[in-house]
């Protein structure tokens, strides 16, 4: 009779426990006491990762960088892109590689990376206005 008492007993707090965990894995989290207090948005599936390229364009306000000012037309001449190209190779420690064929195309300004002995790697084109840049080849 006692161990049917403890058998009971034990399968009893094993059903209270796990009905209790699965209500509160279904219920909703609470809300955020202060605005400061909220989580972020949950990371869409196609933005850029935290730092990638393009981070600040899918995560807009202050960031990092709060005291620099985004226009809202860029203005950006071909030696602009081949700085910002040129960057773009540094920050991500690419000493190798170089930018080359920066120049005026319609409405853009394309420009290329390429190796060491000239082969081009890649061609792009970024509008001057937005700073918008999009991979041709």
């Amino acid at each position: 009779m006692r161990r049917l008492f403890l058998a009971t007993t034990l399968l009893f707090g094993l059903g209270a426990t796990s009905l209790t965990l699965i209500r509160s894995a279904a219920a909703e989290p609470p809300a955020p006491e202060t605005e400061s207090d909220a989580l972020p948005p949950a990371p869409d599936a196609l933005a850029p990762r935290h730092g990638g390229p393009g981070w600040f364009r899918h995560h807009p306000g202050p960031g990092p960088f709060g005291l620099v000012y985004t226009a809202p037309d860029r203005q950006l001449t071909p030696p602009d892109v081949q700085k910002i190209a040129e960057a773009f190779l540094l920050w991500h420690g690419n000493h190798s590689w170089k930018v080359v064929d920066v120049h005026p195309d319609g409405d853009v300004i394309a420009f290329a990376f390429a190796t060491a002995d000239n082969s081009v790697v890649a061609r792009f084109t970024i509008d001057p206005h937005k700073g918008q840049i999009k991979r041709i080849s």
